[in-house]
C-alpha cells in the first residue's frame, strides 16, 4: 500500500514494510521489530515459529492483507497476525518510529515496492491475488469526544451537547480535524449550523503534511454567496466547481442544514438540504485516496457546529 506522490520522499513513510534482513550476518545488534518477517517498527514476530534459512538459500513469505487483517508468513509459519487500524495498531504507530510520519499505513491500496538497502537479494515466483473490499457503516463522532479523529492546528475543536464544534482560536489560523483512517470510495451525510461567520468545510481523500496543512478537496461550506457545495483543490487547482448563483438560496444560515457527498471512483456528488450542488468526474480525483477531515478557515471569528455524521463504505 506504497502511495506514490512528490510529498512522500519515500516509500516507508506510507507504505508498512514486512522485513528482510540476514539477521545471522548483519554487523549491528537487531531490535526484535527490525528482524525477518516482522511488520517493521510496528509487530514483531513469533520467534519459536520463526525459521529463517541462511543467506544463500530461498526462503518463502507471505503477506495476507485481508480488509485490514494482517498475516505474515515465513516458510510456512505464521508468524506475525495482527489487525490494521484497531486501537492497539494506531497506538503503536503513534508511539514510535512513525510518530511523525501521519499518513503512515493508512492507504487502503497502493503499490508494493521491493527495497533497495545496498546489499545483495534475489526475488523468484512474485505472485499477488486482490481480495474484494467489503462495504461498512462507519460511526465517525460519538457524540461525545473526539475518538477517531485527529487535530491538526491550534484551532478549537470540541464536544458541546453531542455536537461537534469547531472555533477559531487565538493563533486565527486554518485549522484541521481528521478522521485517522482513509476512506475511498463512500456516501457520507452530515448535518451543520454556522454558529458566526461559517468558513469551514469537509475535505475528501486527503493527506496531512505536517504541521497541520491537508492537501485534497474540499466540498466547501461557506456564508451565503460563496459556493457551498463546491469543489476546491487545496494546493493545486483552485476551485473545480462553482455552484450556480441560483442556488445560493438553498443555504440556510444560522439553521442546521444537510450535507451528503457521494464518492465513488472518480466522481463525486454534493447534495446541500437534499438539492444536488455538484456532479464532478476528475481523473486526479479519481486516483487519490485518503482521509476525511472538517476545516476551520483562517482569519478567526468562524464558529460550526455538526452532528449526525454517517458513513457508509462502498
Amino acid at each position: 500500500h506504497v502511495v506514490e506522490n512528490p510529498k512522500f520522499a519515500v516509500p516507508y513513510v506510507t507504505g508498512p514494510e514486512y522485513q528482510l534482513i540476514d539477521e545471522q550476518n548483519f554487523p549491528e545488534p537487531l531490535e526484535e521489530w527490525q528482524k525477518t518477517a516482522a511488520d517493521y517498527a510496528m509487530y514483531t514476530t513469533d520467534p519459536e515459529k520463526t525459521i529463517i534459512k541462511p543467506a544463500g538459500e530461498w526462503n518463502n513469505s507471505r503477506i495476507l492483507f485481508d480488509n485490514g487483517h494482517v498475516e505474515h508468513w515465513l516458510n510456512g509459519e505464521k508468524v506475525v497476525e495482527f489487525e490494521a487500524w484497531s486501537e492497539d495498531w494506531f497506538a503503536r504507530k503513534g508511539s514510535g518510529k512513525w510518530e511523525n510520519a501521519p499518513e503512515y499505513g493508512l492507504a487502503r491500496k497502493g503499490v508494493i515496492c521491493l527495497q533497495d538497502h545496498g546489499s545483495a537479494a534475489w526475488f523468484r515466483n512474485i505472485k499477488i491475488r486482490e481480495l474484494p473490499r467489503r462495504e461498512q457503516e462507519v460511526s465517525l463522532f460519538n457524540g461525545t469526544d473526539l475518538t477517531g479523529w485527529e487535530v491538526y492546528g491550534t484551532e478549537k475543536w470540541y464536544v458541546e451537547n453531542g455536537e461537534l464544534v469547531c472555533e477559531s482560536g487565538p493563533d486565527k489560523q486554518y485549522g484541521y480535524l481528521a478522521t485517522r483512517a482513509y476512506y475511498d470510495d463512500f456516501d457520507f451525510t452530515v448535518e451543520f449550523k454556522q454558529e458566526a461567520d461559517g468558513n469551514s468545510g469537509v475535505f475528501i481523500r486527503s493527506f496531512i503534511e505536517p504541521v497541520a496543512m491537508v492537501n485534497g478537496w474540499q466540498v466547501e461550506v461557506a456564508p451565503k454567496g460563496n459556493d457551498t457545495g463546491g469543489i476546491y483543490e487545496s494546493y493545486g487547482r483552485g476551485w473545480l466547481v462553482q455552484i450556480p448563483d441560483e442556488k445560493e438560496s438553498i443555504l440556510k444560515e444560522g439553521e442546521w442544514n444537510s450535507l451528503h457527498i457521494l464518492v465513488k471512483g472518480d466522481n463525486v456528488k454534493t447534495y446541500l438540504n437534499g438539492e444536488e450542488m455538484v456532479d464532478l468526474t476528475d481523473e486526479k480525483i479519481g486516483a487519490a485516496q485518503g482521509r476525511i477531515a472538517l476545516q476551520i478557515h483562517d482569519g478567526g471569528g468562524i464558529k460550526v457546529r455538526w452532528r449526525n455524521m454517517r458513513l457508509q463504505t462502498l
